[in-house]
């Protein structure tokens, strides 16, 4: 009986794992040069990938207009071609009002990318609740990661599977010729003898753990600082379930402060009187949680009285933006028209305050670039739809959408100054 040497099947499996993990990482790669999300990094702020003009002019068809290498260092150095002398440049320079084009540190490969993706672009005609896409991404990285530990795990197995086989054809032929049966590998010698066979493939897939294990510290770091879901325990059990859902109370009727203010504020346990001097009992936990407003009130629920000793309710605040981040709550309450709902998500299912969105500063972007301006009898935009550039102007008045970011919602000092 012959015996089957598994060092070279051994081998070959562990090449195919390693241009399978090879094409993983490739494919990440090319997400990663992905043209959208590129053009959003670099270009957004200032251009629109269709032919609306912002900052600048819009880019469609602009690989029409100029030669790609023109384009290269044009996009690289605006500035340095102006002072070259070179005649196409200055002719943009003066007809942008001789806005010099910031430097962009991109490849030629990424500003191809760019390119494709603004030729591919096609307006969105429906909107897209704020935040999808960052979901989606958000899972697909999700089940990436799982994949690729699902092949390191099916790696390992069929390893020690075929280490295994190996040692039965062994004993085999070591029986038949009256030799000494040999000993059987652990699990760990299996896996070091397979390594010592194969160091240069091991090398590589050490190599291509250690870029995974370092983007996964990457991925990481971009969580630090978001809560989102945070549900803490409030010293009163407020249900926003039975009052805004329920009882249908509209949620400036409690954080009436949203409309006019840059906080939504929190509601007085004066305001919770206007109701509960009367309403002793909830349907949920009956006098227990009311009675706590009425002692922090030192207020007689028979006698309907208050005392002198009055003291403050300790909620717990849920939302915390960064001190260096301006948010105005009337500013998208009443100019914006945005409902509650599109931040803070169904409050009127919650039992307790969470927190619904990750709240960073992509999430907030996302939503500027997805959601249309309400102008339409809108008196706050009056001035600023006179200022509008012609073709924002004709653009609204053909189909009535404008962004916010076409208005200039994502310039960083509109939130950071």
């Amino acid at each position: 009986m012959n015996v089957i040497s598994f060092k070279k099947p051994t081998t070959y499996f562990l090449s195919l794992f390693s241009l399978l993990l090879a094409f993983s990482v490739s494919t990440s790669t090319l997400q990663a040069q992905d043209g959208e999300k590129l053009f959003k990094s670099y270009c957004a702020s200032c251009h629109s990938p269709g032919s609306n003009q912002l900052v600048g002019p819009g880019l469609a068809g602009v690989y029409d207009k100029y030669e790609r290498e023109w384009l290269y260092k044009w996009i690289k150095n605006s500035k340095a071609l102006i002072a070259s002398g070179d005649e196409q440049a200055i002719t943009v320079y003066e007809q942008y009002a001789k806005v010099e084009m910031p430097a962009q540190p991109v490849t030629n490969v990424q500003i191809d990318a760019i390119m494709d993706y603004v030729a591919a672009y096609i307006p969105p005609v429906k909107e897209v609740p704020g935040g999808g896409d960052v979901a989606m991404a958000e899972e697909s990285s999700e089940m990436s990661g799982y994949t690729i530990a699902g092949i390191i795990v099916l790696f390992l197995i069929l390893v020690i599977i075929l280490r295994k086989v190996q040692y039965i054809f062994t004993a085999a032929k070591a029986r038949d010729a009256g030799e000494e049966m040999p000993e059987e590998t652990t699990m760990t010698q299996a896996l070091l003898i397979t390594v010592a066979n194969n160091k240069t493939v091991f090398a590589l897939l050490g190599i291509v753990c250690l870029a995974l294990f370092a983007k996964g510290g990457w991925d990481s770091a971009f969580g630090v600082g978001v809560f989102q879901g945070y549900e803490p325990e409030q010293p009163i059990k407020f249900s926003h379930k039975l009052h805004a859902g329920t009882n249908g109370i509209d949620c400036n009727y409690c954080h009436n402060s949203a409309s006019y203010s840059k906080t939504a504020g929190i509601p007085s346990p004066n305001l919770c009187m206007n109701c509960h001097t009367y309403i002793q009992e909830g349907p949920e936990y009956g006098k227990e949680e009311i009675g706590k407003i009425y002692a922090a009130l030192d207020f007689d629920p028979v006698t309907k009285t208050y005392g002198p000793n009055q003291k403050p309710i300790k909620w717990v605040k849920v939302h915390n933006l960064p001190d260096h981040v301006y948010f105005n709550h009337s500013q998208h309450v009443t100019v914006g028209k945005i409902a509650c709902q599109k931040c803070h998500g169904p409050v009127e299912e919650y039992t307790v305050g969470k927190q619904h969105a990750e709240l960073t500063m992509g999430w907030c972007i996302n939503c500027h670039r997805e959601t249309k301006v309400q102008m339409a009898g809108n008196g706050y935009y009056d001035e600023i739809h006179e200022r509008l550039p012609e073709e924002l102007k004709k653009q609204y008045l053909e189909d009535g959408t404008i962004t916010v970011s076409e208005l200039g919602g994502i310039e960083c000092g509109k939130c950071h100054y």
